[in-house]
């Protein structure tokens, strides 16, 4: 039986179009499920639409229509850029679905019957955007310390959880688990600034609006946010429904990517209530950064937002995904510039790759009619020094990417791009075929050619089509070449014939023409 491998994105709010820091999760989730694929795991990726709440009832007003009708159109929205953006999703989870609603229903009712929710009265400032009540000391300047927007002050009858009863038993866990939140600062912050000055109750229920997940028991009223979203991970699964089959293979999740927006919801709330229901923990909850511009955060009224669809139409889908993963680290803020994601596409994508393919590939044609050589058994300094230093870059690249250093881990592979077109100059083919130094010529080619393979195999999970590409024009058709674990050791090809005429992967772009494109759709935006 395969090892699995289970994925998550958040479930995102369904207030609007989405822009790149939404792709950016998504791709990141997508690009983990298809590399642990290729290393022969049945992976299993979950994303999905949050669509309860006071907010989705009033935009839906605002759009002249019923929620459902609205969050139904929003979350065909998401399938569709996900489709444009050949995100391999599993499943796709809408909290309005039944077989959603029907599993917080009774989660509700168990917790309710076990003692850790109770009836009260809530009386404090909430934020309508981020649904969320605060206390007088957690605002900033009197307003709400995530989103900066007023407050109003509320009281209403409410059901909450007793979050205290779990404390002691969480922060314990977080001292047995270093692996459960990463980067490791995160469990700082919610130590620091969310548990230690004393973690209040959960207020889990609302009266005021009706747009939510009844309460079977009491149906004035409806399971409030948290409770409801956070449980999407496990309700997909078929946990407390009739089939719990996908639950009993893939729970608990390997990674459960977040937003450092939602970080108190996924590292304090999520694994308390999966302690109240004595259920195991997610392996890692990663949070990641945002995608910033240069003046912020993204708005409309700043004139600088940016749609995935419209990079991706005029620049293809792989070079969006690679600037998306090799620009962002996730431990920090990433900033998207039009001026940094031209010089990616022009250096990385052109400069580097596209021209250490297209280069060999015209190499291979011209000495040897196009025909891989194979590699001779001698010996020699400039080959053991390549492949010592290349695979130095895949095993750094591994240890990386298992730590979810996504940007770095990608730095490492084009380290190892930089260091194969080093080795063309190294070896210089063009003075081997003029002294008719014809094996030394031979094992030069050969190490490009199997060095190119083993670097299409690594972009593979990040982009795919561009490893296709690869794999053709180098002539690397056997899909058993093409696999994660022929990394380790070189491979002496045999018959294999690289395409008769190189095609450049990228083509280099006019830079100061983009840039002033990208400028004028963001301003549009």
């Amino acid at each position: 039986m395969k090892d699995t491998f289970y994925v998550t994105t958040p479930i995102y709010y369904p207030s609007g179009k989405f822009h790149i820091g939404t792709a950016y999760t998504t791709v990141l989730a997508d690009s983990l499920k298809k590399l642990n694929q290729l290393r022969g795991k049945d992976a299993y990726l979950l994303t999905g639409t949050d669509e309860h709440g006071q907010k989705i009832q009033q935009v839906a007003q605002k759009n002249g229509k019923e929620p459902k009708e609205y969050v139904d159109e929003m979350a065909q929205m998401a399938k569709n850029l996900w489709k444009t953006m050949e995100i391999e999703y599993d499943d796709f989870i809408q909290t309005t679905q039944k077989r959603h609603e029907t599993v917080v229903q009774k989660v509700f009712e168990k917790l309710l019957a076990q003692g850790d929710i109770y009836k009260g009265k809530y009386e404090g400032m909430y934020c309508v955007p981020c649904e969320t009540y605060f206390t007088e000391t957690q605002l900033v300047d009197g307003k709400c310390p995530d989103c900066g927007r007023d407050v109003v002050k509320m009281e209403e009858e409410a059901y909450f959880f007793n979050m205290k009863k779990y404390t002691d038993r969480l922060l314990a866990y977080y001292d047995a688990h270093p692996d459960f939140i990463k980067p490791e600062y995160r469990k700082s912050e919610m130590i620091n600034n969310f548990i230690k000055p004393g973690l209040e109750d959960l207020c889990i229920t609302r009266t005021t609006f009706d747009w939510g997940i009844p309460v079977l028991s009491d149906p004035k009223h409806v399971v409030y946010v948290w409770l409801d979203a956070l449980l999407n991970y496990i309700t997909a699964l078929g946990y407390l429904s009739d089939d719990e089959t996908l639950f009993k293979k893939y729970w608990p999740a390997n990674v459960q990517i977040v937003g450092k927006d939602i970080a108190r919801f996924h590292l304090i709330y999520w694994p308390i209530f999966l302690m109240a229901l004595d259920l195991p923990l997610p392996k890692t909850i990663l949070v990641h950064n945002w995608i910033m511009m240069k003046d912020g955060k993204m708005s409309k009224s700043k004139g600088n937002v940016i749609y995935p669809e419209t990079l991706i139409e005029r620049y293809g889908l792989d070079a969006v995904r690679y600037f998306l993963l090799r620009e962002m680290p996730v431990s920090q803020d990433g900033i998207f510039s039009p001026e940094a994601f031209i010089e990616r596409y022009n250096f990385d994508l052109c400069n580097d790759l596209s021209n250490l393919v297209n280069r060999t590939v015209s190499m291979v044609n011209k000495y040897f009619d196009g025909k891989v050589p194979e590699s001779s058994t001698n010996s020699n300094n400039v080959d053991d020094t390549f492949e010592k230093e290349a695979q130095g870059y895949i095993e750094q690249f591994e240890a990386k990417i298992d730590n979810f250093e996504i940007a770095d881990s990608l730095k490492e592979i084009w380290q190892l791009i930089s260091r194969t077109n080093k080795y063309i100059d190294e070896t210089a083919p063009w003075q081997l075929a003029k002294e008719e130094e014809t094996e030394k010529l031979k094992d030069s080619m050969y190490h490009l050619i199997e060095y190119i393979r083993k670097i299409a195999i690594l972009i593979t999970p990040f982009m795919k089509d561009t490893a296709k590409n690869i794999f053709k024009q180098i002539g690397i058709t056997d899909e058993k070449l093409q696999m994660w674990d022929t990394l380790k050791t070189n491979i002496q090809l045999k018959d294999v014939q690289v395409i008769s005429q190189g095609e450049p992967i990228f083509m280099r772009l006019k830079a100061e023409d983009e840039i002033e494109y990208l400028k004028n759709i963001m301003k549009a935006n």
